[in-house]
């Protein structure tokens, strides 16, 4: 049998090019998978593509980080599904910090898309992973959230703080046998990064989706991807301050 055929997969953010790769991957090894986003249009296209893939069952689910009455249904149906529960948080919004700087009311939807609203769905889903004694819950942040750099420090605390959660969450789980493992990925070929200025060593989500299962496989904790963003930014994380704040990067 597949590792992933007695599972359950809640994607959260679904509509992303990493979780449509993620997706993918977890089907064709006959997971059972629960798509949660926004558009419901475009998740149920998704949910097709895994059925013809080879999922046990493939649907969508309405779901806004914004909107917490949203939260419960994911988890309603993960009830319902074959095996382990585990969710995949793919949620997140990054606008412009030129665009933030000029109107600080944006910050409130780039905390909720990246931090709280991901944060507190888990929350929720935590007692059902240690009711069961399994699952797995994979969080992906960003590099970004490794320092604040001038660009994008809203956008970059935002994921500094899920990735402190996440390292809370997986502390509390491991205890009852579950796995929380956060991601760091550097940057990826998707709509988030489209048309940024300055983009190098640009990986493409089905790259990323990859690495993410087969890391989560072996329980890793944190996971930067491709591998050499680690080395990245422990030089960034290095430069002392007098020094970076003179920097653009």
């Amino acid at each position: 049998m597949n590792s992933t055929a007695s599972e359950t997969w809640i994607i959260l953010g679904a509509t992303s090019s990493m979780a449509r790769a993620f997706a993918r991957i977890v089907a064709e090894e006959g997971a059972h998978v629960i798509l949660a986003g926004r558009d419901l249009d475009d998740m149920k296209r998704t949910a097709a593509d895994c059925r013809a893939r080879g999922a046990a069952g493939a649907e969508a689910v309405k779901f806004d980080a914004r909107r917490p009455e949203s939260f419960k249904a994911p988890i309603a149906r993960a009830k319902e599904g074959p095996g382990s529960i585990n969710a995949a948080v793919f949620i997140g919004s990054m606008p412009d910090q030129v665009a933030i700087d000029a109107d600080p009311t944006l910050i409130r939807g780039v905390v909720a898309d990246n931090f709280t609203g991901p944060a507190e769905f888990l929350h929720r889903l935590a007692p059902l992973l240690e009711e069961r004694g399994a699952g797995t819950i994979i969080g992906v942040g960003s590099v970004a959230g490794d320092r604040g750099r001038i660009g994008n420090y809203v956008y970059g605390a935002a994921k500094a703080g899920f990735a402190t959660y996440l390292s809370g969450l997986r502390n509390r789980l491991a205890r009852s046998g579950a796995h929380v493992m956060t991601v760091k990925p550097g940057f990826v070929d998707t709509a988030m990064t489209w048309g940024i200025e300055g983009m190098f060593l640009v990986a493409s989500p089905e790259k990323i989706a990859a690495d993410i299962l087969r890391a989560a496989r072996r329980k890793r904790n944190i996971l930067y991807t491709p591998f050499f963003w680690r080395y990245i930014m422990a030089i960034i994380r290095a430069i002392p301050e007098p020094i970076f704040k003179k920097l653009s990067v």
